[in-house]
């Protein structure tokens, strides 16, 4: 992404900020880039990273500590189908570049909801692909030819870049990911296209 998920996480962080929220979850956090950020920006009293992989998240351990941000943010292992916090535990949840691989985005929306707070905000950031001439295109070309080759390139493998655009391209967008959304319980829901279309960007309020 030559580094504009960074402009990507910010902006989604930024949507955040009007409601000064103070404990803050972060689904699916991997090696908590979406997580450190929050807590730079949103300066909460604490912000929990979870996800179901341990060696993502020991990275992300490493980072918070050479940040100095261990006393705000920790991290638990959870299972985004089944999460075990309490009902209306957080002013806000957050997932980066996550909730595309959920086994099932109903059930897992519909978790991040129930620990949600009422009238507290959810804001995602996604892989997207773009809707209008001429870009549609040229993604769909950087994705299918430049990008396998490129994988094959640096790894010998391009299975793993195969299969990021695959679920890019299955994964609900835009206006039908709005009616997900409120489908898993969201209220007001929104969302905005970033770099012509790679990245979406939505906020629910519950």
């Amino acid at each position: 992404s030559w580094d504009i998920d960074k402009y990507w996480r910010k902006k989604a962080i930024r949507q955040l900020a009007p409601y000064h929220p103070e404990n803050i979850l972060d689904v699916a956090t991997g090696t908590a880039d979406f997580a450190l950020q929050a807590a730079k920006m949103l300066k909460p009293v604490h912000l929990t990273g979870s996800d179901i992989s341990e060696g993502m998240m020991r990275v992300g351990e490493e980072k918070v500590k050479a940040a100095g941000l261990s006393h705000i943010i920790s991290f638990v292992k959870e299972d985004c189908m089944r999460l075990s916090f309490a009902d209306n535990s957080f002013d806000a949840v957050t997932a980066a570049f996550g909730i595309r691989n959920f086994p099932d985005l109903d059930q897992g929306l519909k978790e991040m909801c129930r620990v949600l707070k009422k009238g507290g905000h959810l804001s995602v950031i996604e892989l997207t692909t773009p809707v209008s001439f001429p870009m549609k295109q040229l993604f769909w070309l950087y994705a299918n030819t430049v990008l396998p080759l490129y994988g094959k390139i640096i790894s010998n493998d391009d299975s793993a870049y195969s299969y990021l655009n695959k679920t890019i391209e299955a994964f609900p967008q835009g206006e039908t990911m709005m009616e997900v959304l409120k489908r898993a319980g969201f209220a007001k829901v929104s969302f905005k296209r970033l770099t012509f279309g790679i990245c979406t960007m939505y906020f629910a309020e519950k």
